[in-house]
């Protein structure tokens, strides 16, 4: 997972951008959508007899009559109607009640009204099927459309025992009877600074309204997912990296606010939660208003260390903290109240952070003039939804579109910050490994220069690989080397520098010749060991390289036989071949994959080590069998002499590296380097196949090859 966030979060944070950018611009459409026609009611009547609502709706607006603490169903109103006439009191709509002025007498917010609206339809209206858009209205209401209870939300009554307050928005439906429409609404509100209808209520046809409606719900969504996703990705990268605190504040940020944009608009927490506390649901409103600024500042100071005051940041801690405890303790009566100082807390840390941006961005400070520009974007929505929740704007909930702009401008800065960090981290990881690669250059060759200065017979190891491992294992390989020459080579040389000297002092001239030859034969001799133990170290290290291919073994048999015949009988011995008669020689007509020139020099080995040790007019014979036992066919080549054998004891160890047998009886300057045996075993081994050896130590010993066959065309 750390991978994956590490190394891919410019393509993550591309596709949010891009679906971000396609949301703004579905947002921007809805927001754009053709406001209604600015018509009025007076007196409590709306003419609506020349427009359509059905088709395009209305947001109502103007005078409504207003019955203060009264709770009057239809029924009560048209009695007093009836009897009294006329109502002369009448109230803006929308607007809350708090400030009123009512029989010389400003109203607070607390308390309970009636509220009535007779709307004149259109003709064409009198049939269509409307439907009404309430938004929430604080805080407990009822809504009867001609005589009908449509809705209800809360619990409206006289009392804050009486009254339970909620939130939600409602889009309800109702069938004109005839040309007009009376709307009687009963608002209680005893838990909040402000009551009333303080927001517009909507009027149109039910398909056009309905539409509106979710593609208002569909904007918010849209804003609220993408704050809260890339609010839980940017905690994600900081848990994934500890030391950068600019993804957890600015994670926290965008989480809080993607929280708040559900408790606002069109409430689509209350849609999903009908039953959330609305307590509960403003406490964790004004918190998140509250610790925005604080939260923000900190984030600011990740970004641009040192352009905020130690003074403003203990400052705003405090007052930060005083706000957060004063809405967790109090009522919400209480803590509405303080929305307007709030409001200036919040525009005062933008101003005073836009400030810091300004010195940031002269001095040219990656980031600083983006950052600048979307704050100041987001304090004009922010100061905007201030006014609009104390009715002192008409366009409201501009600020989680705000934000968002913010959210992506900020997320952009900091993938910016994260690109230039894997970058100069990948440059620092390639200049390491240079710099790491020169360095086992040049011990590799420092070593290679001590070794052939100090030792002149290593350069059989020239060829190996630098890599740590195959080091390692050449390393063993020449500290074996060097013993096995020091032990072996001592005495032919201590025994060639005599003779030399000898030749040089004159001490018997008539011998020079035979000194000469036996320093000649030594030195030939000497001269195979070291072949044979070069090439013996390159098997070892896996340097010596196989050309593979399939080869009958008869085939194969048959040419070695032929090959060294002469070489066999010339030493005074018998060689034969039993390979069995035509018949069987078809069943064993086996393929093997194998190099054919080195596996011949693994059977010259055993071969020339059955002539070193066999007595002229013995006998060396080669055969071959089929192992038909196990599931892989197996073919057996048998190399077997009439020598003194071996001893059943010392049977595991002639195969070992330098291993000698001196064998009684046997003729003097019969020698060998003890290397055969295990140059024939490595190479029989790479070939994926076996060797043993079997003797009495009495008549003889039996050398068994077992390579593996692919195929067997004789069947």
């Amino acid at each position: 997972m750390r991978s994956i966030l590490r190394f891919g979060s410019r393509t993550i944070l591309l596709y949010i951008a891009a679906a971000v950018v396609v949301g703004l611009v579905a947002s921007y459409a809805v927001i754009s959508a053709p406001d209604s026609p600015k018509i009025q009611s007076e007196e409590g009547i709306l003419d609506l007899t020349q427009v359509h609502v059905s088709e395009n709706p209305l947001k109502l607006k103007g005078e409504w009559a207003f019955y203060w603490q009264e709770l009057l169903s239809p029924e009560d109103i048209q009695n007093r109607l009836a009897r009294d006439g006329n109502h002369d009191r009448w109230i803006s709509i929308p607007s809350s009640w708090l400030g009123y002025r009512l029989d010389g007498q400003q109203l607070n917010g607390t308390g309970f009204a009636t509220f009535r609206l007779v709307i004149k339809l259109s003709e064409q209206d009198r049939s269509e099927r409307l439907a009404l858009r309430l938004p929430t209205i604080f805080h407990a209401y009822k809504l009867w459309v001609n005589g009908e209870l449509l809705t209800e939300v809360g619990v409206v009554g006289q009392d804050k025992s009486s009254v339970t307050p909620q939130l939600a928005t409602k889009l309800v439906f109702f069938q004109p009877e005839n040309d007009t429409v009376e709307l009687v609404m009963q608002v209680a509100n005893f838990h909040h600074n402000r009551g009333g209808i303080t927001k517009y209520i909507e009027l149109g046809g039910s398909d056009a309204l309905t539409v509106r409606t979710n593609l208002r719900i569909a904007a918010e969504m849209f804003t609220t997912a993408s704050l809260l996703v890339i609010g839980v990705y940017h905690l994600l990268l900081f848990a994934l990296r500890r030391k950068d605190k600019a993804t957890l504040y600015f994670g926290l940020f965008t989480l809080l606010f993607g929280i708040r944009s559900l408790l606002v608009g069109e409430l689509l927490l209350t849609q999903l939660w009908p039953t959330f506390p609305w307590e509960l649901q403003f406490k964790i409103e004004y918190l998140i208003l509250c610790s925005g600024g604080y939260i923000i500042t900190m984030y600011s100071v990740c970004i641009f260390p040192n352009y905020v005051s130690r003074w403003f940041h203990i400052g705003t801690r405090i007052v930060t903290g005083a706000f957060c405890i004063l809405v967790v303790v109090t009522p919400a009566l209480i803590y509405t109240k303080l929305l307007p100082l709030i409001g200036v807390m919040i525009v005062l840390h933008m101003v005073y952070l836009m400030i810091g941006l300004v010195q940031a961005a002269v001095r040219r400070m990656e980031g600083a003039l983006i950052f600048l520009l979307v704050s100041v974007v987001t304090l004009v929505t922010v100061i905007n939804d201030f006014l609009y929740y104390n009715e002192w704007s008409p366009i409201g909930n501009t600020s989680p579109l705000g934000l968002l702009v913010f959210t992506i401008a900020q997320m952009m800065l900091l993938s910016s910050r994260f690109t230039r960090a894997a970058t100069n981290e990948e440059r620092i990881a390639r200049e390491l490994k240079d710099a790491n690669d020169k360095l086992t250059e040049m011990n590799t060759n420092l070593e290679r220069t001590v070794q052939e200065r100090t030792q002149a017979l290593s350069a059989a190891h020239d060829d190996l690989r630098t890599s740590y491992d195959r080091l390692l294992h050449s390393e063993q390989g020449r500290k074996k080397l060097l013993a096995y020459i020091t032990h072996d080579l001592r005495m032919p040389l201590s025994s060639m520098l005599g003779y030399v000297e000898a030749v040089q002092d004159g001490v018997k001239p008539e011998r020079n010749e035979q000194y000469l030859k036996y320093i000649q034969d030594n030195t030939i001799r000497i001269n195979r060991m070291i072949e044979e133990l070069s090439f013996l170290s390159h098997l070892e290290t896996g340097q010596v390289s196989y050309r593979m291919e399939p080869v009958h073994v008869i085939h194969f048999l048959r040419g070695f036989f032929e090959q060294y015949e002469l070489v066999v009988r010339d030493a005074g011995l018998d060689f034969m071949m039993d390979i069995g008669d035509e018949e069987d020689q078809r069943a064993n007509l086996s393929v093997v994959e194998m190099d054919a020139q080195r596996l011949e020099q693994a059977l010259f080995n055993l071969v020339s080590n059955a002539m070193k040790f066999t007595s002229r007019g013995g006998l060396v014979r080669i055969g071959l069998a089929v192992d038909k036992a196990n599931p892989v066919r197996y073919a057996i080549i048998s190399i077997q002499d009439s020598g003194t054998g071996i001893p059943p004891d010392q049977l595991e160890q002639i195969f070992d590296r330098n291993y000698k047998y001196d064998r009684p009886g046997m003729e003097k300057g019969v020698e060998g380097s003890g290397l055969g045996l295990a140059i024939c075993r490595e190479i029989v081994q790479a070939h994926g196949g076996t060797v043993r050896a079997e003797s009495d130590g009495k008549t003889g010993s039996i050398f068994y090859v077992s390579l593996p066959c692919i195929v067997n065309e004789g069947r």
